[in-house]
């Protein structure tokens, strides 16, 4: 899968793109992250990327001719991936959005705005616009390495167990979280495990699991 990122700030991804399991399906081949530094594709001698909005309001805008040229760009690179877009204006990203672009295996063109937003004539061009939760942020290149982040561990050969994903929290975008879970000393500091999960007895401890999955 190539994951191109079209940012003005590249450097923000350097070390969590090249640190843990997003560095070993790289390594792997499973994956091949770039960059697209929009500031190459500004206008005139000050590489403009922004401007103000019409209307009046505080703040700058992205323009649409340099995001265009470089969703352009990335196309050339991959034509058959997906642009996508973090935004307020798109739907709620959840875990059932991320298994379905982890087994689609499509390319991913992630443009991350910054300042007060974007043009809108953009989103011609984008094929999903996400939120991540309801609060605001500098720039979409924290949403852009959540979505990274989140497919590419769901590809295949990336964290190796056969069941690695498959029990964990919001697996079928409910509310229940993954059940507690202990490892050893069994007693640490009047602090036991729980005595089913040493009791040999997976009827039970499956129970007892299942009886323990919280709600939020």
């Amino acid at each position: 899968m190539k994951i191109q990122i079209i940012t003005l700030f590249p450097e923000m991804f350097e070390g969590v793109l090249a640190t843990s399991m997003l560095w070993k399906a790289s390594d792997r081949g499973i994956v091949e992250y770039s960059y697209i530094n929009l500031r190459e594709y500004g206008l005139g001698l000050r590489h403009q990327v922004d401007d103000t909005p019409y209307g009046g309001g505080d703040g700058m805008l992205l323009m649409v001719e340099p995001l265009l040229k470089a969703i352009e760009t990335a196309k050339a690179n991959d034509p058959g991936a997906k642009v996508y877009l973090p935004t307020p204006r798109g739907t709620l990203y959840k875990q059932s959005q991320a298994k379905q672009i982890a087994a689609a295996a499509e390319g991913m063109v992630i443009i991350c705005p910054r300042y007060e937003g974007y043009d809108e004539r953009i989103t011609e061009w984008v094929d999903r616009q996400f939120y991540i939760g309801n609060y605001v942020l500098t720039g979409g290149e924290l949403p852009a390495m959540i979505l990274i982040d989140s497919v590419v561990r769901l590809l295949p050969g990336v964290l190796g167990g056969e069941t690695s994903t498959e029990i964990e929290s919001f697996q079928d975008d409910d509310v229940n979280i993954e059940f507690p879970q202990y490892t050893r000393p069994e007693n640490y500091d009047g602090r036991p495990v729980p005595p089913v999960l040493l009791s040999g007895n997976h009827a039970e401890i499956a129970k007892w699991r299942a009886a323990n999955s919280q709600s939020a």
